[in-house]
Parts: C-alpha cells; structure tokens; sequence
C-alpha cells in the first residue's frame, strides 16, 4: 500500500497541555507503517462549548502512514487512552484530543468517521497549526486552508513559545 499524507489536530487542556502534546506527537512518530513529516507550533485558545474549564493548548501533526484511516483512528483512540481520556462532556476538558483533520484528499462520511474533520472550517485552532505545517494545502472539495482561516471567527488564538519536546522512541 502506497503511504497517505494525513494530518492529526492535537489538543489539550488538563494535566500539563503542552507536555501532553509533546508526549502524543512522539507516539505518533512511533506509530506501526508511520512517518512524522512535521509538527506545528502549539496554540493557546478558548475553549469551544463550555466556558468552566481552562484555555486549550492545540497543535498539528502530519504523517505519512500506510495505515487506513480507520486503522489510524483506532490508534489515535489508543494514545488518547494511553494519555487518561475519559469522555465525559461533550466539548468538555480533556487530558488529550487526537482528530484525523485530512487523509489524503479523501472525504470520508461513515459511522465512526468524517474526513475532513465536520468543524475544520470553523476552528482557527485548527486551521492555523495545519498552516503551518502545509501553507498551500487544499481540501478535497477545493478550498484552501488560507481562505478559510481568512473567513474563520477568532478564538483568542496565541502562539506558544516552543517546549521541550518528549524523545522519539527509537527503533
């Protein structure tokens, strides 16, 4: 099988968020038939729905796999898992978040699984970590990132100064 660009959305808001980030990029870079191309810089924004809880730390990621997206996603419920996720309240806090955001230029509407990501459009949090791994990407349905953070609300999105990232596993 020929290895697909898929692009991860990372995001946290309990347990030390930045090291929480660092800590899944690492998994990812470890991932079985997986390459870590990039990672974006790590944002700070609003939380999205409820109020009562702290600011996100988000970022992005882009792999080139030879995984299926649905094989890709369970390993992405397996490291949110891994990081003590307990889903609990919708949009609530979270220890981490892991969303495959693009796969290939694939649109996936299934069950468990809608590519690009429902809310990619509406989310600077997103749309800006994914600019800065790949300025000219472009979605399946022809839009381009830049366009959209163009028109996309704002959310108090900072820019974090870099942390020090966990060691890629080796081997």
């Amino acid at each position: 099988m020929a290895a697909t660009d898929a692009f991860i959305g990372l995001g946290s808001n309990m347990a030390d968020p930045s090291a929480q980030l660092a800590g899944a990029v690492a998994r990812l870079a470890a991932l079985p038939d997986t390459e870590l191309v990039a990672q974006s810089a790590f944002y700070s924004s609003r939380p999205v729905g409820p109020q009562d809880q702290p600011d996100f730390v988000n970022g992005a990621a882009w792999l080139r796999t030879e995984l299926t997206p649905l094989e890709l996603l369970d390993q992405l419920q397996a490291i949110e898992r891994a990081h003590g996720r307990k889903r609990i309240r919708h949009w609530g806090p979270r220890t981490l978040d892991l969303d495959l955001l693009l796969y290939g230029n694939e649109t996936i509407n299934s069950e468990r699984l809608t590519v690009p990501h429902a809310e990619l459009a509406n989310r600077d949090f997103v749309l800006q970590p994914l600019l800065d791994l790949d300025p000219e990407r472009v979605l399946p349905d022809g839009r381009s990132l830049a366009d959209l953070r163009q028109q996309c609300p704002d959310n108090n999105l900072q820019k974090l100064n870099p942390v020090a990232r966990a060691p890629f596993p080796s081997g």
